[in-house]
């Protein structure tokens, strides 16, 4: 019989952490307080789009604009030729779970020296509309938080969750 190991892996944790959060005591009990397991804070408010420029306005230069992969690498990727080394499902979570497990799924992706993982958000149309993941993560990863650690992402081929889901090449770790 092998001895098991009680310490959760990184992933483990996170994940507990956040569901832990969630969890109502029991009748008679006392909420335990989970701190924020070194997860970078989300701002408190989506970024606001950009407002209309003047005609010969320049844009802020503050604003940055994602920027897409290239098409060799987007058919690599979704021809299998180029390993996915990385992938996380963000299904049936919140804004704010959502928010802390991608963040910290991509610093340790990124720490590990691993460049491509694939982002799955899931098509939300079960309310008959977009999804709300599906369109606050591409924001979220050209936010001055994600910038350190993405390089460019896109959709996904339909193989490996099409509109569904996003390829996400990391920077380099210098």
């Amino acid at each position: 019989m092998t001895r098991r190991s009680d310490r959760l892996s990184e992933d483990d944790r996170v994940l507990w952490n956040l569901v832990a959060r969630t969890a109502k005591p029991l009748k008679g009990r006392t909420a335990v307080d989970i701190p924020d397991f070194g997860v970078e804070a989300k701002p408190a408010s989506p970024p606001a789009p950009a407002a209309a420029t003047l005609a010969g306005t320049p844009k802020p230069k503050t604003q940055h604009v994602s920027h897409a992969l290239d098409e060799p690498t987007l058919d690599k990727l979704s021809k299998g030729r180029l390993p996915i080394e990385g992938r996380v499902d963000l299904h049936g979570l919140t804004q704010d779970e959502a928010y802390s497990l991608l963040f910290s799924f991509l610093h340790r992706a990124h720490a590990g020296g691993i460049r491509y993982v694939l982002v799955i958000t899931g098509k939300g149309s079960s309310s008959g509309g977009d999804g709300v993941l599906r369109r606050a993560v591409p924001a979220w990863l050209s936010t001055p938080a994600f910038r350190p650690l993405v390089s460019s992402h896109d959709h996904a081929a339909r193989n490996h969750g099409g509109s569904g889901a996003l390829y996400v090449r990391l920077r380099r770790v210098r």
